[in-house]
């Protein structure tokens, strides 16, 4: 049942991910209760490493959890490192380490999206998580209405849905809008450090570009395991599915004649996932009435700026600040939280959608001068403007927090 103190709302959480979680210690920190509706039988993150950029970090740290996740995170001491397919020249390199904390007050790390996921799940009250309940409808009249599989109905006066890339609460909110084909496909896996070999158990985070393909890798779950991803064409392929797998073979064969150095890493990574990039134009509004969305149900984004969860952090602090200081007008309120969000993830869709073309250059004279530009960019100075943000700040009517 859905948490009810007097003279509070009712406030129902879909998907129980890390920006649903996040939602919901927000929510609790602001002194207003809620309960977040997972329909695993269990809380488990589905998936592999993730980079906690400075924005993200910021908010892990206010939600309380960035002491104990340092733990299992690896701080990183090069980021941005690019390198050639075929040999692997180095094109660019950042030094984190000095100038990440002085910039942005804050560190950049790597980990297992599960070491985040337990880390936030902590801080969530146990009484404030109804597992098992797996949302298959919404009815958004004045009262919205939950129903769930084994048919129970659960009524809110908020509804966040948090429920990731198939959402139901957004298929119910708008007119169902088939994906757009990207044409681009993903592989994924974990390879313990014990197999891995040398140059990729550095705290660095690396990424191999070349014709039609890029391969990234970083070490997570306190240098235990490498995370492994890459993009290649899809080809025929179209599964969006986290759950999806490939062979080893399958995975070769896209990076056949790469430097050889990332035949023995791929050949240590087991069973690789697999998953089509399919992709969806940003969302005009995000709110109806008593109902929301937050992180990719509200803004899937493709992975390249590696932005994601960090997006979906930002967007559980300012929807709770925005509900704790609009309980009079909820509607309102959640019609200021996506104001206060939309441009900044539309921007961060459009750019990480641009990013393929230029990662995946085939060589060339083009290729060549992105090369060459490579080694004049500071990507992290020229991001600032994702880095930078703090949500404090944005809700008192600023863009950015200067540190």
């Amino acid at each position: 049942m859905t948490l009810r103190t007097a003279g509070q709302p009712r406030i129902a959480i879909v998907g129980g991910g890390i920006g649903g979680l996040a939602t919901a210690v927000f929510l609790h920190r602001e002194g207003l209760p809620c309960t977040v509706y997972e329909q695993a039988p269990q809380l488990a993150e589905v998936g592999a490493g993730l980079v906690i950029s400075p924005n993200a970090a910021r908010q892990l740290r206010r939600l309380g959890v960035m002491e104990t996740l340092r733990e299992r995170a690896v701080q990183l001491d090069t980021g941005w490192e690019f390198r050639r397919w075929e040999d692997g020249t180095v094109l660019s390199s950042e030094n984190l380490t000095d100038a990440c904390e002085r910039l942005y007050g804050e560190q950049t790390y790597t980990a297992h999206r599960a070491d985040v996921l337990n880390a936030i799940k902590a801080q969530v009250p146990p009484e404030s998580v109804a597992l098992g309940h797996k949302c298959v409808g919404l009815d958004t009249g004045a009262t919205p209405r939950l129903h769930f599989a084994d048919r129970r109905t659960v009524e809110a006066d908020v509804v966040i849905g948090a429920d990731g890339i198939h959402s139901v609460v957004r298929g119910a909110l708008f007119a169902a809008t088939p994906a757009t084909y990207s044409g681009i496909c993903a592989f994924r896996a974990l390879v313990p450090a014990a197999k891995a070999p040398e140059f990729a158990l550095r705290p660095a985070q690396t990424l191999w570009i070349g014709p039609d393909h890029h391969l990234v890798h970083y070490p997570v779950s306190a240098g235990e395991l490498v995370n492994l991803v890459a993009f290649a064409p899809a080809g025929d392929y179209t599964v969006e599915s986290w759950t999806a797998t490939a062979t080893v073979e399958e995975f070769l064969a896209e990076f056949d004649g790469w430097d050889r150095r990332l035949v023995h890493l791929i050949r240590a990574a087991g069973t690789p996932g697999r998953w089509a990039l399919l992709d969806r134009a940003p969302l005009p509004r995000w709110s109806e009435g008593g109902i929301t969305l937050l992180g990719d149900a509200a803004h899937p984004m493709f992975p390249f700026f590696a932005q994601g969860a960090a997006q979906a952090l930002e967007d559980a602090a300012v929807l709770a600040r925005c509900i704790a200081t609009g309980l009079d007008d909820l509607a309102g309120a959640l019609k200021r939280y996506e104001e206060l969000r939309i441009p900044r993830t539309t921007r961060l869709q459009t750019v990480s959608h641009g990013r393929s073309h230029i990662n995946h250059l085939p060589d060339g004279p083009e290729q060549r001068e992105r090369d060459a530009a490579f080694a004049e960019h500071d990507p992290l100075v020229a991001n600032a403007w994702i880095y930078n943000y703090d949500p404090d700040v944005a809700l008192e009517g600023g863009v950015t927090a200067q540190r």
